[in-house]
């Protein structure tokens, strides 16, 4: 006879790191891991940007095994309370965690949960296709919204196949000529780091560049402000402890002009950011950085890169297929809550016809885009 399933929801951060070891587990055994949802990963996030909210992470035990989990928590938006998953939209990927052999009762078990505690709706960005989240609650209670296309790379172990497949040879002749132009300035070194103390200085560097890349422009990541680098720089400090963490870095004459930092998890790249310094964009530094990322991901085995994010053309150039990412809003429990689940919805569909006109196509396709510098 088995064990008989207990839940209860967590509100408490010193409760929540107790489950590191168990939660790691069940991360491991999606059917699409994310390391955004590792234990360290959401701690961090939630020390750096959960003052204004609570925790309402609700877990499923069988005795002392941790066998369900769904990390949320809850805050005041525009007046209305809203439930959202730990690490917001820098958390991709997120679903319901459940342990192998659980079955979908445990599953909506957990769900039923999300409305305890009074909210007026739940707005849960990163949900990945085939969501068991979306299956677990009420049909037609959750609005999935396509929001990211998220494209992927099949890798595998043969880089130079794969390269010749996805580069024409006039694309791999320009690479090699911007190289030759970049070496006119000095030795070109390309390095990757993995360890925390190669990793601290190695992200100073990535922040002013990311900076530099983006100043004066709208940048939604977050990566080389305040908050966001001291948030990410403790969340890949803490994953490197346990082999996660790569950053590439590109010097030309001892001077970093371009990095790619990504994570390693489950045999599989997830691209985090990628930045360079403008004064070096003629010559394409983003685009050697992450192609050397790539062949240094297949070096050591990956055999899968989720690029992440929207579908922009440097991705688009090398993604075998899309595996988009989706925004579930809905579950309104209040009229309030209905009327900001139609809003919210309303406002995606006509922001996506928007972009999908051939005016705004034009003005969208003027604006640089990460990676092709």
């Amino acid at each position: 006879m088995s064990t008989a399933l207990e839940t209860e929801t967590i509100s408490r951060p010193k409760d929540f790191a107790r489950l590191a070891g168990q939660w790691d587990e069940l991360v491991r055994t999606m059917r699409r891991p994310s390391p955004f949802l590792l234990h360290a990963w959401l701690l961090e996030w939630w020390r750096h940007y959960g003052a204004k909210g609570v925790l309402a992470v609700h877990i499923a035990r069988r005795g002392d095994r941790l066998v369900g989990a769904l990390p949320l928590w809850r805050r005041r938006r525009y007046g209305l309370r809203v439930t959202e998953f730990i690490g917001g939209t820098g958390a991709p990927l997120a679903d319901l965690l459940l342990a192998p052999g659980e079955d979908e009762a445990t599953g909506a078990e957990l769900a039923s949960r999300i409305g305890t505690g009074g909210v007026d709706y739940v707005d849960l960005f990163g949900m990945p296709c085939n969501s068991r989240l979306a299956a677990a609650v009420q049909q037609g209670s959750l609005t999935l919204m396509e929001r990211q296309e998220a494209p992927v790379l099949n890798l595998g172990a043969d880089w130079e196949a794969v390269y010749s497949r996805k580069l024409s040879s006039k694309a791999r002749s320009e690479r090699r000529r911007h190289r030759r132009r970049l070496e006119e300035f000095g030795a070109v070194d390309v390095s990757l780091v993995r360890t925390p103390d190669e990793l601290g200085p190695a992200l100073d560097e990535a922040v002013r560049l990311h900076a530099l890349r983006w100043k004066g422009r709208r940048e939604t990541s977050g990566f080389s402000k305040p908050i966001g680098s001291a948030f990410r720089r403790a969340a890949v400090l803490r994953l490197a402890q346990e082999d996660i963490s790569r950053l590439l870095m590109l010097r030309v004459d001892q001077r970093a002009v371009a990095f790619a930092l990504y994570l390693v998890y489950e045999r599989t790249a997830y691209g985090l950011t990628m930045g360079f310094d403008p004064e070096f964009a003629a010559y394409r530094p983003g685009q050697e950085t992450l192609l050397c990322s790539l062949e240094e991901a297949a070096n050591e085995g990956v055999e899968r890169i989720e690029f992440l994010g929207a579908a922009a053309d440097y991705k688009r150039r090398l993604a075998d297929r899309f595996e988009p990412i989706h925004e579930g809003i809905g579950l309104a429990s209040t009229f309030r809550g209905r009327a900001a689940v139609e809003a919210l919805t309303r406002g995606i569909r006509v922001r996506k016809q928007l972009k999908r006109s051939r005016t705004a196509r034009r003005i969208y396709n003027r604006v640089p885009r990460l990676g092709q510098g």
